[in-house]
């Protein structure tokens, strides 16, 4: 009987689901595209890309070989990665790299999983992460952060009925591709105005000598591409005209 239910659990997380209605996708979508564009909702909402641009650092830290000492998220949506080892070469210039590649490479890959039916799986891939994220937070608001993002995520994936699965995971899907780019624009910003002297691009500038707007010109790259790919993946097949609203009478 246990491994039965280790057996069918197993197949919940990595059987493949039917695609959601075309008007879900489009609808999800256009909701992601409204909270990066509304002032208020994106400082809710940039939280999330916190969490994913921190845990960027914290991966790359981890597989260069540095030693993670803790990670912190604040309120006001920043946050901090401390890693020790070399202050220079290869490990510290790909773990100040990773930070603004996350998010879009993250939402990439969510993409690549939804486009063959793996709702569940990107759910509690989600929760994977986010759990290995918990063990090194180092402050309150981080560990309220990263337990509410994945208290929300189980709710969904546990509870919610196929449609809510299905849009909940392509509107994270979504948010991560639409909203990567923002970040970006508001670090050249501050760059401009000299309020970023200690930056991810400022720092990898320091490491390698390649000027910080290329590595802001390489972040918005990433996101862009990303989202290029990630929206093909995404967008839903053509509806046939048996799906499309029919007017009275009809």
């Amino acid at each position: 009987m246990e491994n039965a239910g280790i057996a069918d659990l197993w197949h919940r997380v990595t059987g493949a689901q039917p695609d959601p209605p075309w008007w879900l996708v489009i609808l999800v979508g256009l909701t992601a595209l409204a909270a990066v564009l509304h002032g208020p909702t994106w400082r809710v909402a940039r939280n999330t890309i916190t969490i994913a641009h921190e845990g960027g650092h914290a991966i790359a830290a981890l597989v260069t070989g540095r030693k993670l000492d803790g990670i912190k998220l604040h309120s006001d949506t920043s946050g901090v990665t401390v890693s020790r080892g070399k202050p220079h070469g290869p490990g510290m210039i790909f773990t100040a790299l990773a930070g603004y590649l996350a998010p879009p490479l993250l939402g990439l890959f969510f993409a690549l999983l939804l486009a063959g039916g793996r709702i569940t799986l990107m759910l509690w891939f989600s929760l994977a992460l986010l759990a290995a994220m918990l063990i090194m937070i180092r402050n309150a608001y981080g560990v309220l952060s990263v337990v509410g993002t994945g208290a929300v995520i189980f709710a969904v994936s546990w509870f919610g009925g196929a449609t809510l699965r299905a849009g909940f995971a392509y509107l994270a899907a979504w948010f991560l591709l639409l909203a990567a780019a923002r970040p970006v624009v508001e670090l050249q910003r501050m760059r401009s105005r000299h309020m970023a002297p200690s930056s991810d691009a400022d720092q990898l500038a320091h490491l390698t000598g390649v000027p910080g707007l290329a590595w802001v010109g390489l972040f918005a790259a990433v996101a862009l591409g990303s989202l290029l790919a990630g929206a093909a993946l995404l967008a839903p097949d053509a509806p046939s005209l048996s799906e499309l609203p029919k007017p009275p009478g009809f």
